[in-house]
């Protein structure tokens, strides 16, 4: 319970610090504005073309009788246009975050230097990282497509599939929701995705509690752009947590081979130093010092 509330906290705190750094906001914005508009006029063209998509499919139904091939046709339609309203809300963020790599990266780099402790930006060439960044989005939509076929499958369960199988649906939705936004600050510490998703699940709690509150409003596409830069900022608040849990002694990794040789020599220096020393005195064999 106390992971689901920090969740909430950290997502609560990135929109306040957006809040607060209002220039960051606006520029946070343009990817998801960017994209809200490439779905929308993609999502125009498939309502206007889904009816005579639905003709060319069903070529057996021409000779039906009124109104069968009409409710076929339109049932079609529909389903075509809702798979395709269903996809662009399955993968908007995952676009979004592609389209604005570089905005979301300095988006995310500025917050952790004004939280302290920013890490050193990556040497890879940007072509690199978006490389990651597709190869990664891709491995998460395999991994929600195939608990959307489960889901999809026990939904016709009676009473479970209208209550229960939704309410997993959003759950599993927030949790890859919180993992594609951590993203962004974990790759740039050199977290590669299978560690990202393991340190998630670790703290589910932490996962769902942000992510799944996010799925909702990211519902309403209007809500999704003015909340995706407080996202991003959420996002590397709560990764910055995760990665305390992987912090190394940074003294000891950084201190170069001769100084730790020093440091050996100084640790043997002080345990020969602590034995008693059983050789005989110079000028009597038979004393000791």
């Amino acid at each position: 319970m106390r992971d689901l509330v920090a969740g909430m906290k950290y997502l609560v705190g990135g929109q306040k610090w957006v809040g607060r750094h209002g220039r960051w906001w606006g520029f946070g914005m343009l990817p998801a504005l960017l994209t809200l508009a490439g779905y929308a006029v993609a999502l125009v063209f498939l309502g206007g073309w889904s009816k005579d998509l639905a003709d060319w499919a069903t070529p057996f139904a021409d000779h039906w009788s009124s109104p069968w091939q009409g409710l076929l046709r339109d049932a079609l339609a529909a389903i075509a246009f809702g798979g395709g309203l269903l996809l662009s809300l399955l993968t908007f963020t995952a676009v979004a975050l592609l389209v604005g790599q570089p905005f979301y990266e300095a988006l995310s780099a500025k917050v952790d230097e004004t939280e302290g402790g920013a890490p050193a930006p990556p040497e890879s060439p940007l072509w690199r990282e978006l490389a990651i960044a597709v190869r990664d989005s891709a491995h998460v939509l395999v991994r929600v497509a195939a608990f959307g076929v489960v889901l999809f499958a026990c939904g016709f369960i009676p009473v479970v599939g209208q209550t229960v199988v939704p309410a997993l649906g959003f759950l599993v939705s927030g949790f890859f929701l919180t993992v594609e936004l951590v993203a962004v600050a974990l790759q740039r510490r050199g977290v590669p995705q299978r560690e990202r998703i393991r340190l998630l699940r670790a703290r589910l709690g932490l996962a769902l509690g942000f992510g799944t509150p996010l799925i909702l409003a990211f519902l309403v596409p209007l809500v999704t752009v003015l909340a995706m830069p407080g996202a991003v900022a959420g996002a590397t608040l709560l990764a910055r947590d995760l990665a305390r849990g992987l912090a190394l002694d940074p003294v000891r990794e950084a201190a170069p081979a001769d100084e730790q040789d020093q440091e050996q020599e100084q640790e043997q220096g002080q345990e020969s130093a602590a034995e008693p020393d059983s050789r005989p005195a110079t000028g009597n064999p038979h004393a000791t010092s």
